[in-house]
C-alpha cells in the first residue's frame, strides 16, 4: 500500500493505505465531524474569552467616567470651585478617586 504523511503543529503521522474501498460508518466512527456544543465551545474558545474581556473592560471604563462625573457634580452641588476653573477639591471626594482606581 501506499503511505501518507500528515504533519499538524507538534505531531506527524505516517498512515499506510491498504484498500482504496471505505466503508461509510467508519467516517462516522472516527469522531472528527463531533457537533456537540463542547466541541465547538473549544473550538472557539479563545473567541469567547476575547469576547468576554471587551465587555469587561467596557463596562469597567464606563462605570469609571460615570463615577468621575458623579464625583465631580457632587461638588459642584457643595459649592467647591470647578476642576476647570482651577479648583482640587475634586481630590477630597471618594468617588471621584472610585472612578478614578476602577
Amino acid at each position: 500500500g501506499s503511505l501518507i504523511t500528515l504533519s499538524c503543529l507538534s505531531h506527524r503521522v505516517v498512515c499506510q493505505v491498504i484498500s482504496s474501498a471505505v466503508p461509510a460508518a467508519s467516517i462516522q466512527e472516527n469522531g472528527t465531524s463531533d457537533s456537540s456544543w463542547i466541541t465547538r465551545l473549544e473550538n472557539n474558545y479563545g473567541f469567547y474569552i476575547g469576547l468576554g474581556l471587551a465587555v469587561f473592560s467596557s463596562f469597567l471604563i464606563g462605570s469609571s467616567v460615570i463615577l468621575k462625573k458623579k464625583g465631580l457634580l457632587r461638588l459642584v452641588e457643595k459649592g467647591g470651585t470647578r476642576a476647570g476653573d482651577g479648583g482640587h477639591g475634586y481630590l477630597k471626594d471618594w468617588l471621584w478617586w472610585a472612578g478614578l482606581l476602577t
